[in-house]
């Protein structure tokens, strides 16, 4: 009987962390796990082939799109194979023993820091310290580097590196979603879900009146649904920009094939990132 082989992937920061916590939900409960100290060796792990997988953040609800990796979607080419969202929920970590009185020192990413303003606010004596990541600095307490201190980050994170939880959910906002990519090399999408396909593309148009509007109606002139327009500057090109668009439907229907062709037409340049299906 063949063993089963768990996928390989890679993330950005430490077990625990909300991309792991991604990766789970995107490849099941048993994967072999690559964490990474960046966005771009998460890319990198991809290309070498140390992984079959990676999983990057793209967009949060409260902070916006994640340039960086957008970035380095259209620098790699990696196809999107996957979708899914995860509520980021921030909770108050120590090592057993430590008191909430005692704390005078909270670590996480910038990020997280940022989402639990609030919380600083009333409580002044606690200062907000970055740390390259939210896991990563529960792990570092675990590893007894800053005893005293507190972290910021995942409930999964406190049971792995077996910390407490002294106050939940202090985020300041409860809508706070990452919607989160799952790459390959691979040319054919995972099947993750029930949800109708989407398709991710980038496109440049000439600096030209009405040469947006000329792209748009492309996609209203097939009836196609975009859930997600935004431009990003052209490197070498001043003033110029690509435009990052998320549709419902996949490459091989024959409406978005039509619009896709037509697109060319009137752009300078297309690239499709990939078609999947979302993880609900």
């Amino acid at each position: 009987m063949p063993r089963h082989v768990a996928p390989s992937i890679a993330f950005q920061g430490e077990r625990g962390a909300f991309s792991y916590s991604a990766a789970l939900k995107l490849l099941g409960s048993s994967i072999d796990d690559l964490p990474c100290a960046a966005f771009r060796d998460v890319f990198e792990s991809l290309k070498s082939g140390a992984v079959k997988f990676a999983v990057i953040p793209i967009e949060n609800t409260l902070h916006g799109s994640i340039h960086e990796n957008y970035d380095h979607l259209l620098e790699y080419g990696f196809p999107i194979c996957g979708e899914t969202n995860i509520r980021i929920a921030h909770n108050l970590i120590v090592m057993p023993g430590t008191r909430f009185r005692d704390i005078r020192k909270a670590f996480s990413h910038p990020v997280a820091l940022n989402q639990c303003r609030q919380f600083f606010q009333k409580n002044k004596r606690i200062e907000p310290v970055s740390f390259y990541d939210t896991a990563g600095s529960v792990k570092m307490l675990h590893e007894g580097k800053e005893p005293g201190a507190a972290a910021i980050a995942s409930e999964a994170a406190a049971k792995i590196y077996k910390g407490e939880i002294l106050r939940r959910n202090i985020e300041d906002d409860r809508q706070n979603f990452t919607r989160f990519f799952l790459l390959t090399k691979q040319t054919r999408g995972v099947r993750t879900g029930s949800e109708p396909w989407k398709t991710s593309l980038v496109f440049a148009t000439e600096n030209l009146p009405g040469a947006l509007f000329r792209a748009m109606a492309c996609f209203a002139l097939r009836d196609l649904n975009l859930t997600k327009i935004e431009s990003r500057p052209l490197r070498g090109k001043p003033w110029e920009y690509l435009f990052y668009v998320d549709l419902i439907g996949r490459t091989d229907d024959r409406p978005v094939q039509n619009a896709l062709n037509n697109l060319s037409e009137t752009t300078r340049f297309v690239r499709v990132l990939g078609s999947y299906r979302p993880t609900s």
